[in-house]
């Protein structure tokens, strides 16, 4: 898989989640697929398995009210992706959250992610608010 191929594959897989598609979501993940968010985090903790990104997607999304995603950038290096996001709050008075999602391949599928938080503050506050 070429570096643009790695970009794209990254961009669909944040399209089919986004609408929600998360069957098509779960060809694109490796088996032993996994995702760990920070401790300090209310969604702290590891998800694991084909499923993963369905499960923290209801338990985050189901919470939390994110009005827009923006994209920062995307570099790639290797069998990682890096892709720089920001999302705002339905309530524009929450501050928006900024993060670096880790993206590592094997076969051609997706075998982690990692989100990392630049302020953890704005998801700490946006899920008291809306909690």
């Amino acid at each position: 898989m070429t570096d643009d191929e790695k970009m794209a594959f990254v961009q669909q897989l944040y399209t089919v989640t986004g609408t929600g598609d998360f069957d098509a979501a779960e060809t694109m993940l490796t088996d032993d697929f996994f995702i760990i968010e920070a401790e300090g985090l209310p969604m702290a903790g590891e998800y694991r398995g084909k499923t993963a990104l369905r499960d923290l997607y209801s338990h985050v999304f189901g919470t939390l009210r994110v009005a827009a995603f923006e994209p920062e950038g995307m570099t790639v290096g290797g069998d990682y992706v890096i892709n720089l996001i920001s999302f705002r709050f339905e309530d524009p008075s929450l501050s928006p959250a900024r993060l670096a999602e880790l993206f590592r391949f094997r076969d051609d599928k997706v075998c982690e992610i990692r989100p990392y938080y630049f302020d953890p503050k704005p998801i700490v506050d946006a899920w008291a608010f809306y909690g």
